[in-house]
């Protein structure tokens, strides 16, 4: 009997009741991880000598999961996905990574991600492309790619993620599961690689929304070595996880999600949006209201720019101790100069590259007010409309992108300016700090796709308490893959 495609708190009785021992449980999923890395390269590591912890009423106890590979793992190679520290072996573990541990958590793998987390498709990591567990010739999406295709196949119940501008959501929506970051603070990023500091949260890709609020109690806290973080130890999400939304009100962004923004839409937009409806109308079918709300297209154009502007300058910032002497391999050259130009110009792929490049040109002194105060400032403008629709309705819901995985040649890539923003909206629960989640809704060409649901900042539980209670009224709970299955 298999259980890696249970959920964690079948799992747990399981084990309670001894019909399962967590050694099982990790043979089980070690030989599940080597099945499908041929095939979807989700995985830079696999943890072999994945020793077995003991079983106690903590439920994630004795049970494995994954870990993306940007985050600090003790005595456990952590790339980052990139050459510049392909051989880097911390001495300590992320704090998120800790706090699972004191829960008697397994981790059995270290999951690929684009490199250092900057990218949207799962294929620039350093050991190759994450191919999409139910279309092996399409994408994940990224950052979080080999995270969501190990979770989407069933080799283990979770895995962790973070999320910049949708690098969580958006992987488990084309990879058919949930993808959950909580309100800026609330898991300590202490010892996760940092891309942009002030976008960056972390997170956890699952099969289910108990699932998923059950690692973030165990992920979450206050940490003295992040000073962003904050207390939520009154806050238990699993416990007070509830179905009863009557009267909650929602709203969704019309110029985002009315199918007549896009004349061109293909079929596969056609039918996500549609989509969509329906699940609007299941929302209404469990008593909460839904309504359209208009938003200033100047905002809502400007915001892949704010992204990139921002991000981009972080990045160049929180990058720079990438030098080649610190960790990772040392590059050749007759002085310093030279061997730090040798690192960082073999260890870095072309997409990391542009992005130092338009990071240090917008940092620059004659260009700061143009672009990076500006972009600030846009940001400003995008949360505190946000906001003021917070005060008015419990949640915001989505479509998440223009339809379902990409192919990998980019055939059928829709990517238009049209549906720029389509693409690119869940950047604005990074802008905010929101909690922020992702489920399946339903099927597009018989690949999954994903609804999204955003609130303001501390109301996890009601963000969570929606997508529990929307999910219900839905069958995509705990499923796996089908390329798998075959």
């Amino acid at each position: 009997m298999e259980y890696m495609n249970k959920t964690i708190v079948e799992i747990h009785e399981a084990l309670k009741r001894k019909e399962i021992t967590s050694a099982d449980l990790i043979k089980e999923s070690l030989e599940k991880a080597h099945k499908i890395q041929e095939k979807t390269n989700a995985f830079v590591t696999i943890i072999e000598d994945a020793k077995p912890q003991e079983v106690t009423d903590e439920l994630l106890s004795g049970i494995p999961y994954g870990v993306k590979d940007n985050y600090s793992t003790k005595g456990i190679l952590s790339t980052g996905s990139s050459n510049t520290l392909k051989n880097y072996i911390p001495f300590f573990d992320a704090t998120a990574v800790e706090n699972l541990k004191k829960n008697g958590a397994v981790a059995v793998a270290k999951t690929v991600l684009d490199e250092f987390g900057m990218g949207g498709t799962g294929t620039t990591g350093h050991t190759g492309i994450v191919h999409n567990p139910w279309d092996y010739e399409r994408m994940c999406a990224g950052s979080s790619s080999g995270s969501a295709a190990s979770v989407a196949a069933g080799v283990y119940p979770y895995a962790l993620g973070s999320d910049t501008g949708d690098s969580i959501r958006k992987p488990a929506a084309y990879c058919g599961i949930v993808g959950y970051k909580p309100t800026y603070g609330m898991i300590s990023r202490y010892g996760l690689f940092p891309f942009a500091s002030s976008l960056d949260h972390c997170g956890v890709l699952t099969r289910s929304v108990e699932d998923a609020a059950i690692v973030t109690d165990a992920m979450k806290g206050l940490d003295k070595n992040d000073m962003t973080t904050w207390d939520s130890s009154n806050i238990h999400l699993y416990e007070n996880l509830s179905d009863s939304v009557k009267g909650k009100k929602l709203f969704y962004i019309k110029e985002i999600c009315d199918l007549e923004n896009y004349p061109n839409a293909n079929e596969e937009l056609k039918k996500h949006l549609q989509n969509f409806q329906e699940t609007l109308k299941k929302c209404e079918e469990l008593g909460m209201t839904v309504e359209s709300v208009s938003v200033d297209q100047k905002l809502l154009n400007a915001l892949p720019s704010v992204y990139v502007v921002i991000s981009c300058a972080e990045a160049t910032s929180n990058m720079s101790n990438l030098t080649g002497f610190i960790f990772g391999p040392r590059g050749e050259g007759n002085n310093y100069k030279e061997m730090m130009k040798d690192y960082r110009t073999k260890g870095f792929s072309p997409l990391i590259k542009r992005r130092f490049i338009i990071g240090s040109y917008v940092l620059q002194k004659e260009n700061q007010e143009k672009y990076f105060k500006n972009a600030q400032r846009v940001r400003r403008l995008i949360v505190d409309e946000m906001k003021k629709l917070f005060k008015k309705y419990d949640g915001l819901i989505m479509p998440v992108g223009s339809g379902p995985a990409k192919l990998l040649d980019g055939s059928n890539d829709i990517l238009k300016e049209d549906t720029t923003v389509l693409e690119e909206h869940l950047q604005i629960g990074n802008f905010g700090g929101f909690p922020s989640i992702t489920i399946p809704n339903g099927f597009v060409n018989d690949l999954p796709v994903g609804v999204n649901i955003t609130g303001n900042c501390y109301e996890d539980q009601n963000v969570l308490n929606i997508a529990y209670a929307l999910e219900s009224k839905m069958n995509y709970k705990n499923q796996i893959a089908k390329e798998v299955i075959k």
